[in-house]
């Protein structure tokens, strides 16, 4: 009790104080126990993402404090012992206008950076390479057109083979590798039900819908391991459709795309994804 309390009052203290907010400090992209507001961000769309949270809680800062000053006052003056003879006006015009357009001035703040941000996150913009990701029950398969239209599905690791530093339900046997400082398009789909390809470190939340393409995208800017999991509902194994992205260096992608090609040559056949699908069942 007395440590939710403390991790309270820490967090309280980060949102009055300007600057003073609590996070999660990590060397890559993965949640932390009794870690406190949004992860670091990694990427130009997770960048804004910041930005536009921290303009939410100014503004709900300022009307919380606004309604319980009102209220405050409210109870002071107009109580039954100092306010006997209450009064019995029924309309003021002017506070009605004030009450009507200010909320309607706050929600036009908060709409023009929000759609702002949801058009700059929606698509690439001259993309420098394309990743497809599919969702199943329960796992995740990468296409990478570029390069012969590589393929291979991503399973967690299970708890019996983690080793040490691998986080468990989020570690994978075959993490999706990406460049850094490289505009990539993601295409976002399923083949059953709908899943949500989501990072948060990356900004990235999008979902995979069967028998459509949703499309965002994606520029890592530091080198490191980043993890994610399928933020939609979608079934009994949800739980295990882990992400596992590592950004390498222009150089080092370079490297594993030529070695991924031959490891993953005979995988790009429908009978070896069924065989590695029922690992997961």
């Amino acid at each position: 009790m007395l440590k939710n309390l403390l991790a309270f009052a820490l967090l309280a203290t980060g949102v009055l104080v300007p600057g003073g907010h609590l996070r999660a400090e990590f060397a890559n992209g993965e949640p932390e126990p009794w870690g406190f507001d949004l992860q670091r961000a990694f990427s130009p769309v997770m960048e804004d993402v910041h930005d536009f949270h921290h303009l939410l809680l100014i503004i709900i800062v300022s009307v919380t404090v606004l309604v319980l000053g009102v209220l405050a006052y409210v109870i002071v003056r107009f109580n039954a012992k100092r306010n006997p003879v209450p009064s019995r006006t029924s309309h003021n015009t002017l506070l009605e206008v004030v009450w009507t357009a200010v909320p309607i001035m706050i929600l036009v703040i908060i709409a023009i950076p929000s759609l702002r941000l949801l058009y700059f996150s929606a698509k690439a913009t001259d993309p420098e390479m394309t990743l497809k990701v599919t969702g199943h029950q329960w796992y995740w398969s990468y296409t990478y057109p570029d390069q012969e239209d590589m393929t291979f599905d991503s399973i967690p690791i299970a708890d019996d083979q983690l080793e040490p530093g691998q986080p468990r339900l989020l570690a994978v046997d075959n993490p999706v590798v990406l460049p850094v400082d490289t505009s990539v398009q993601i295409l976002v789909t399923a083949d059953d039900v709908i899943h949500n390809f989501a990072v948060p470190a990356l900004g990235l939340k999008k979902d995979a819908v069967p028998g459509r393409i949703n499309e965002t995208w994606v520029k890592i800017t530091e080198p490191g391991t980043y993890y994610g999991m399928c933020s939609e509902l979608c079934g009994v194994n949800h739980y295990f459709m882990p992400i596992q992205i590592e950004a390498l260096s222009k150089e080092d992608y370079q490297a594993w795309t030529e070695q991924a090609k031959e490891q993953f040559a005979s995988k790009n056949n429908p009978v070896a994804n069924l065989a590695r699908a029922g690992q997961a069942d």
